[in-house]
């Protein structure tokens, strides 16, 4: 059975690095993603490199989803972007509340992602498709687990259409996630994130920052490779394979790969999971 993939990619800070995405969305291309999403910097600090990587994924000819984050964010400059991207041609939208920039106060006129996702409702009615981000393992400054799950179902409430996951290598975490959001009344596609394992340094930064959980045994078995990289790559492939394998089987929506702008381990998951 194919399964629907999309993926993410953030936006480049040098020509060099422009040129390099290029080249990633090309051969991602190849595994027709339903779209693919373009990442916003902390405070909107990359809008410009955002908007600029969209527009060049719509110019390939393949739906792009906008990551549009609110901290800071005022109804007007809201209401500006959400226009631009319109002009654009995007009808798709990742909102999230975003992280605070360093050094940065709360500010702006939006608390929580519902908040904007209901003002972009309000704004543009039914132009955007609004995804929005589910924590299987639990957003790492939520009060409990109960007001994770409640937060998710406000952002549905106010008008979201699906959700996109953090990473996570617990498939019982999204499985239990899913059921929970199902008992509160919450029916939207909820889409697993899935990062492949290139890198032990890079996984375990990312991870600590942003509360998804290594299993010990991988944790274990990626120190224990050292500095071979070879056998780190081959290991992140047999795990996340599996990982993928028993997602499908269960019947998920979709896979959102975060491809880190890199297409080799990506490709080469997906080219595991589809039948010869």
């Amino acid at each position: 059975m194919k399964i629907p993939v999309s993926f993410e990619f953030f936006p480049p800070k040098t020509p060099e690095g422009a040129d390099k995405l290029r080249a990633t969305r090309q051969a991602l291309y190849a595994h027709q993603p339903e779209f693919c999403s373009v990442t916003f910097g902390a405070g909107g600090s990359t809008q410009e490199g955002t908007f600029g990587t969209v527009k060049a994924i719509l110019e390939e000819g393949v739906a792009a989803a906008c990551h549009f984050s609110c901290v800071g964010a005022t109804q007007a400059t809201v209401r500006e972007q959400l226009a631009t991207l319109r002009a654009m041609g995007v009808n798709r939208l990742v909102a999230l509340r975003g992280d605070l920039p360093s050094g940065y106060g709360s500010g702006g006129e939006f608390q929580y992602a519902s908040d904007l996702v209901a003002f972009i409702r309000a704004e543009t009615g039914d132009a955007f498709h609004i995804e929005v981000a589910a924590y299987p393992e639990i957003h790492p400054q939520a009060k409990s687990a109960e007001a994770d799950l409640q937060a998710f179902a406000t952002k549905v409430k106010a008008g979201a259409d699906s959700a996109i996951t953090q990473y996570f290598f617990n498939a019982d975490a999204y499985f239990r996630f899913v059921d929970d959001v199902q008992r509160l009344g919450v029916s939207v596609p909820v889409v697993p994130g899935i990062m492949p394992i290139t890198s032990s340094t890079q996984l375990m930064r990312f991870s600590d920052a942003c509360g998804a959980e290594i299993p010990r045994w991988i944790r274990l078995r990626l120190q224990g490779f050292g500095d071979d990289t070879a056998s780190i790559k081959s290991f992140g492939l047999d795990v996340i394979t599996a990982l993928c394998e028993q997602l499908r089987a269960q019947g998920v929506p979709g896979i959102h790969f975060y491809t880190m702008n890199q297409a080799g381990a990506t490709s080469e998951i997906i080219r595991r999971l589809t039948p010869a």
